[in-house]
């Protein structure tokens, strides 16, 4: 156990996407780091923002059709931008992160949930000027394999698919592999895989139900409701959920662009504040918050079932996988997912220190001079969350400690 304080994007045609990065897409955003391909998409971004006075640009809103965007759509569902004295956008759905990355690099979304280390590449790798204001939730992702599969040593000589090499899926699922003998690797497809060896193949999500149930890969792991689809599809079965080996992880974050903090600090604030409001009426409402994202709902945020989403939300269904022993840490007292907005320091500096050691495609330089103390101070606005939650009556709302820290455990 380790204890520490502290200009054609991708489109993908399938119709309940939820899509990670593909290499396509990762040279994409790659790309961002050179003058030619960031410089037309900076200065669009920039018009855009100088166009709108003061607090009065409407909230655009830009996700993905999973779980991690609950709390901006909750927010946008309920109406509490518009209680914040905001206007909104109908919410964007985009079929990839680079899709969304690239729309908000040039302004046209404004508000969006990124993957926690891909923010860590996004400010630092390819310097875009963007900081976290708020954790969107914590866990809500799980190792999902084969059927045949019983423990973590089955997976040796497979392939095993992830949504990106800069998630916290790929951090968590390495520290398993390697805490049971196996050596995670990136072969290209048709290589020879050592039996000590677990291939790994970033994939889109809405393709991993499909890829396991055709014996492509022997699991994978994602955000939900891909685990849950799996699992009410018979394909699939969970050997692990990932806030079980880092216990109240974050997942995806709160992403606002530096000038907009610095030109419409208020404006910031109400986007944090019903975001954060959002989270709070999540946590005691599972069903009406599965049925208003499902594919029923009035808005149809997302493409899938109510009985899908309400097995993630459920507070009962975790209960038997406790029971069962699929979760093995039963102190902890968790949900398979919940919400919590307060960004930790302790766990942004945890998290420079895994990724430093975590296998990772493409140009990682930054990371060897990133300091993880600093990260935490310079990645991360907490201004806005600490209003918000103070204004909800305070920590003890969320069932955070006063003093906003805690000690990041970790049991692979």
């Amino acid at each position: 156990m380790s204890q520490r304080k502290s200009d054609r994007p991708h489109i993908c045609t399938s119709p309940d996407c939820g899509c990670g990065l593909t290499r396509r897409d990762f040279l994409r955003l790659s790309a961002l780091t050179t003058a030619a391909v960031a410089a037309p998409l900076l200065r669009a971004g920039d018009v855009l923002a100088q166009s709108a006075r003061g607090d009065d640009v409407p909230v655009r809103i830009g996700y993905l059709p999973i779980t991690d965007a609950t709390p901006l759509l909750i927010a946008h569902a309920r109406k509490l931008y518009e209680a914040e004295g905001l206007s909104t956008e109908k919410p964007r759905l985009f079929r990839s992160w680079a899709q969304i990355v690239e729309a908000f690099v040039a302004g046209q979304v404004n508000v969006i949930h990124l993957l926690s280390p891909s923010t860590l590449w996004v400010r630092y790798g390819t310097r875009f000027p963007a900081k976290v204001v708020a954790w969107n939730h914590v866990n809500g992702s799980g190792i999902t394999v084969a059927n045949n599969i019983d423990k973590i040593t089955d997976l040796g000589g497979k392939s095993f698919a992830i949504p990106f090499w800069y998630s916290i899926h790929n951090i968590l699922l390495q520290k398993l592999l390697r805490a049971n003998g196996l050596t995670p690797v990136s072969r290209a497809r048709g290589g020879n895989i050592a039996p000590n060896e677990v291939n790994l193949v970033v994939q889109p999500p809405a393709e991993m139900v499909s890829a396991l149930a055709g014996g492509a890969i022997a699991g994978y792991v994602v955000a939900e409701p891909f685990n849950a689809a799996a699992e009410v599809k018979g394909v699939g079965k969970i050997l692990r959920f990932s806030g079980d080996v880092w216990k109240d992880h974050a997942c995806c974050v709160t992403f606002l662009a530096e000038r907009d903090i610095a030109e419409r600090p208020e404006w910031a604030q109400r986007v944090t504040s019903a975001i954060v409001k959002a989270q709070l009426w999540a946590r005691d409402n599972q069903l009406e918050t599965a049925k208003a994202l499902s594919a029923d709902g009035p808005d149809r945020y997302t493409p899938h079932p109510v009985d899908t989403l309400a097995k993630v939300f459920s507070t009962a269904d975790y209960t038997r996988y406790e029971a069962s022993g699929i979760v093995r840490n039963k102190g902890w007292h968790q949900r398979r997912i919940t919400f919590q907005p307060y960004p930790f320091p302790s766990y942004t500096e945890e998290l420079v220190r895994a990724l430093r050691e975590t296998h990772v495609e493409g140009d990682n330089a930054f990371l060897r001079e990133l300091d993880p103390a600093f990260a935490a101070l310079d990645l991360v606005d907490d201004r806005f969350v600490r209003r918000a939650i103070a204004d909800l009556g305070g920590p003890a709302a969320f069932g955070l400690s006063a003093d906003f820290t805690r000690r990041e455990t970790i049991v692979v």
